[in-house]
């Protein structure tokens, strides 16, 4: 039986205290975070936009946890490497992407397909490109 001002513990012989329950939800949320950002690395919002809060949120936790203030400190660390890693791979295909509509082989095919007045110029404008990047 509790007393006034003792807390009630759930069970007999159970006697943990409250405060070492304490979660690291930060490191929760970076772990999810990173795993997410890791699988969607492929696109901008799920490897940048996620890796980014997810390597924030994981060096907040990460140091809250090295000064003894929450745990999970190998779940913090872990959740914000791979933010970073799903960081650099997108950033990795963001400029692969970037360099390829950017590239005058794929100015000269848009230009084409949008000049082209039925299929069979487009897929000859298809035909070209195809030609083009297989020469370079």
């Amino acid at each position: 039986m509790a007393h006034y001002g003792q807390p009630a513990y759930p069970y007999p012989g159970h006697h943990e205290n409250p405060e070492a329950r304490a979660s690291n939800g930060l490191a929760i949320a970076a772990l999810v975070l990173g795993i997410t950002a890791c699988v969607f690395f492929w696109t901008v919002f799920g490897g940048v936009i996620l890796g980014l809060v997810g390597l924030v949120l994981g060096i907040i936790a990460a140091r809250r946890a090295r000064g003894g203030r929450a745990p999970h400190r190998v779940m913090a660390i872990l959740g914000a490497v791979l933010s970073a890693l799903a960081v650099i791979a997108s950033s990795v295909i963001v400029a692969i992407g970037v360099s390829f509509l950017t590239s005058d082989s794929f100015k000269d095919y848009n230009d084409c397909v949008q000049h082209a007045d039925n299929k069979s110029e487009r897929e000859q404008c298809s035909d070209d490109f195809e030609r083009d990047v297989n020469d370079n």
